[in-house]
């Protein structure tokens, strides 16, 4: 993997679950957690795309990370809620997006300390939607680029991603 996009930032993160697995994107991006509610299917769309909401009168689609990231659905908890964030299209607009997660657990300050950029997985792994790692109270939390995982076509296996950062 090549590393074109900025080192992360310092600041303040929100981190979710999803799948015993602790994933963080930057707070500003975030516009609203909400409980799991019915979503409206949309015919013809990705098995990762649930359908849409309606969020005060905008239609926002919603995104199954489980299913984005290739490990199948989750056990019904009450836990498991939408984070709804802004995504940054190429042309400089940009939309509300819901990403249902198994649970969101906190935000979290990382200093520059903390983080690190992305390893190199090497060719067989599709790393481009992480910004980098970061190290917090014992614990490896992936920080994503929002805007790339979402605006990413395709299938994504995660779970070859942490296979292969076990075998480094």
């Amino acid at each position: 993997m090549t590393l074109t996009q900025s080192l992360p930032r310092a600041g303040k993160y929100l981190t979710f679950a999803v799948a015993q697995e602790r994933y963080s994107v930057p707070v500003l991006k975030v516009r609203e957690i909400m409980r799991l509610c019915p979503v409206t299917p949309v015919p013809r769309m990705p098995a990762y795309i649930k359908g849409v909401i309606n969020l005060r009168g905008k239609i926002v689609p919603v995104v199954d990370l489980r299913e984005r990231f290739g490990l199948g659905a989750a056990e019904d908890t009450e836990r498991i809620c939408i984070v709804v964030v802004q995504v940054e299209e190429p042309d400089g607009a940009s939309r509300l997006t819901g990403m249902i997660v198994d649970v969101v657990e906190e935000v979290s300050q990382f200093q520059s300390d903390d983080l690190e950029p992305p390893p190199d997985f090497g060719d067989a792994v599709d790393a481009r939607f992480i910004v980098g790692m970061a190290k917090t109270r014992g614990q490896v939390k992936t920080l994503l680029d929002i805007d790339r995982l979402l605006g990413f076509v395709g299938q994504i296996d995660v779970r070859a991603l942490h296979t292969r950062s076990a075998e480094l």
